[in-house]
């Protein structure tokens, strides 16, 4: 199967650079030759580590996808259009996810929630490349994501997730600290939606458990396990290192701006 055609869904046209692109990112530890110390210690924030700021997924030597190029980058994570690309054995699916996941390769470009500019979901955010910006405080931690303009709360006041949810794209997102580790877990997803551009499930029977952990002013670990008991077999983990992104900012972002594909789209 060939993934130019995402090239085409995606129907993207917004660069990476931010309106503020340069301004000086406040704060910023610097060693002795006055450059950024993206080793130096992480900030902390009420005994926790502070996740605040702007923050990509990095792209790991070696795993660049093998795909064509999309949204205007030579590069991005490989999960970004195959959340299993690093995933050893591949996905654990049962026989009908399995069946759907192939029924939905003959027609991404039509039916991909992404190329429709519909609601990603949490697992093709963060598996995007465009920046995301943390902002946290007491009992909550929000993620403003540039594509689509999007936004998630995750919940740490130590609320209970809700019993009976009105099922949602992105979830019902709580967390909380173990040691130094914010540990979110969301429930209450949408049935049968897209966890990557390949039309992967995922249903509303998931679970899906992330663990941030900033390692220092300038990287974070991310780790992704999801536990759908109804598409898998047994649960699958993924891990998205990120990167702080300095003197910039998130643009405004539409999906269907200046797009002129959709029109030729069969």
């Amino acid at each position: 199967m060939k993934f130019v055609a995402l090239c085409v869904v995606c129907l993207w046209s917004s660069p990476i650079a931010a309106q503020w692109i340069n301004y000086p990112t406040p704060g910023v530890p610097k060693g002795r030759d006055g450059r950024p110390n993206l080793t130096a210690p992480a900030p902390r924030i009420g005994g926790k580590p502070d996740l605040s700021g702007v923050w990509q997924t990095r792209i790991v030597p070696g795993a660049e996808p093998t795909t064509e190029p999309v949204a205007g980058s030579s590069s991005f994570p490989p999960e970004f259009t195959d959340i299993a690309a690093r995933l050893k054995g591949g996905l654990p699916y049962r026989d009908w996810s399995r069946k759907l996941w192939q029924s939905r390769q003959d027609n991404l470009r039509a039916d991909s929630p992404a190329g429709k500019c519909d609601p990603a979901g949490i697992l093709q955010r963060l598996t995007n490349i465009l920046p995301k910006r943390f902002v946290q405080s007491s009992g909550l931690l929000v993620i403003l994501f540039e594509e689509h303009n999007e936004f998630r709360q995750i919940l740490t006041d130590g609320r209970a997730a809700p019993a009976d949810p009105l099922p949602a794209f992105n979830g019902y997102s709580t967390g909380k600290w173990v040691g130094d580790t914010l540990v979110v877990t969301t429930t209450g997803f949408k049935d049968e939606w897209w966890a990557d551009r390949r039309g992967t499930p995922l249903t509303s029977a998931a679970t899906v458990t992330e663990k941030y952990r900033r390692i220092n002013y300038g990287t974070m670990d991310l780790e992704i396990t999801v536990d759908d008991p109804k598409a898998y077999t047994r649960p699958w983990t993924i891990t998205l290192p990120q990167e702080i992104a300095l003197n910039t900012d998130l643009m405004e972002y539409f999906c269907t701006e200046n797009e002129r594909d959709r029109a030729h789209i069969r």
